[in-house]
């Protein structure tokens, strides 16, 4: 299937937004207060918050991998107070490393990229 890079499968939110209320999790809010942040329904939220917990270890492994193997001197993330948080880290890590080594690429956010690398199952349960 292939998919722009601000779509995920099965979702109706762009990933910019989805991002963000990642990200915020990731820093320590509640998702009442990402509802409120992105301008979307808690229970739309916290839908997000639990399929993005649920694989965060699997995600944090699968986008560490990528940050060492496309990153021109890789320095993986230290770890976080949680697992979620390790597991943004992990994205913007690779992102970063992947900016570093196609300059070009810096242009792309780096949920965008999460999308490009996952072909939009960033959030699927069969993934990776």
């Amino acid at each position: 299937m292939l998919l722009p890079v601000f779509a995920l499968v099965r979702r109706a939110d762009l990933v910019s937004v989805i991002g963000v209320a990642l990200t915020a999790k990731a820093a320590g809010a509640g998702a009442r207060v990402i509802a409120g942040l992105v301008g979307r329904p808690v229970e739309t939220v916290r839908g997000w918050l639990r399929r993005f917990a649920a694989r965060a270890e699997a995600l944090r492994v699968w986008f560490t991998r990528l940050l060492v193997d496309v990153g021109v001197d890789p320095v993986p993330p230290a770890q976080s107070r949680s697992p979620f948080a390790d597991a943004v880290s992990a994205v913007i890590g690779a992102s970063i490393a992947a900016s570093s080594r196609w300059p070009g690429v810096g242009e792309v956010s780096a949920w965008s990229l999460a999308v490009a690398a996952t072909g939009g199952r960033l959030l699927s349960p069969r993934w990776p």
